[in-house]
């Protein structure tokens, strides 16, 4: 059930040129309970008192089974955006209002398919970052593989990069692609890929036997992603979706 709480910023440090990545702790000591893949929701007001609120995945990297009492998420700065002005000015110790956890864009145990495709642009790589627990789980079990392909303009804006590309050393079922589709690497690695991501798909041969599809981040990703994997064969239940839509 979600909660309501105030969070208070006890770090932050910038991601990308546009984008903040920022650390909380809840207000009353409480750790988050919440799983992999879920969002909260931020509320606060316009200058013309209207409440309204702006939705942010947790991107904190646990255990995968305990609550967190770090509670991280990543900001992409909107010209002229209300939440832009809220979360890009926030200093340290300063507190705003939020509820959650939301949503089940999460990895499901029952399922049994091989091979996980995990495809996202921007912001929407952080839920892939909570799950990374998870997923060590699952390629430990030997019959796993976990592909993740992420889109960017070029290698500033791959957001959590290096993380990643060490927890792919690390594990070798899991493989990450940084694709980039206005300008390549200063020092080009292998894994990289040029281009958008869901034209990257056909290198990988999607098919329903073999795959489950996750897409997270801009709508228009999203939505060529999934008409790609179908015309793969891959059923509309074995695509899950987040859309990533930049608010005002």
């Amino acid at each position: 059930m979600a909660d309501h709480f105030t969070l208070r910023l006890v770090a932050s440090h910038m991601l990308a040129p546009a984008v903040r990545h920022l650390v909380f702790e809840r207000a009353d000591g409480q750790p988050l309970a919440f799983v992999p893949g879920q969002f909260l929701q931020v509320h606060f007001h316009y200058d013309d008192g209207t409440a309204t609120k702006r939705s942010y995945s947790v991107a904190t990297v646990g255990d995968g089974s305990s609550p967190v009492q770090r509670i991280e998420i990543a900001v992409s700065y909107v010209d002229g955006g209300a939440a832009t002005k809220l979360l890009g000015n926030l200093q340290h110790d300063e507190t705003i209002e939020a509820s959650g956890p939301y949503g089940r864009f999460c990895l499901q145990a029952g399922d049994a398919h091989p091979r996980y495709l995990l495809l996202a642009t921007g912001t929407g790589v952080t839920p892939y970052r909570a799950m990374l627990p998870q997923i060590r789980e699952l390629l430990a079990k030997g019959d796993r593989e976990v592909v993740l392909l992420y889109g960017a303009r070029n290698e500033g804006e791959l957001l959590y990069g290096e993380e990643f590309e060490a927890f792919a050393q690390a594990h070798p079922g899991f493989t990450f692609h940084g694709c980039l589709s206005r300008e390549a690497r200063t020092v080009p690695r292998p894994t990289d890929r040029s281009g958008h991501v869901q034209n990257v798909l056909a290198e990988l041969a999607p098919s329903a036997e073999r795959d489950i599809a996750y897409l997270c981040g801009n709508p228009n990703m999203v939505d060529a992603a999934f008409t790609t994997l179908k015309e793969y064969g891959l059923p509309v239940p074995q695509i899950r979706r987040e859309k990533y839509v930049s608010s005002r």
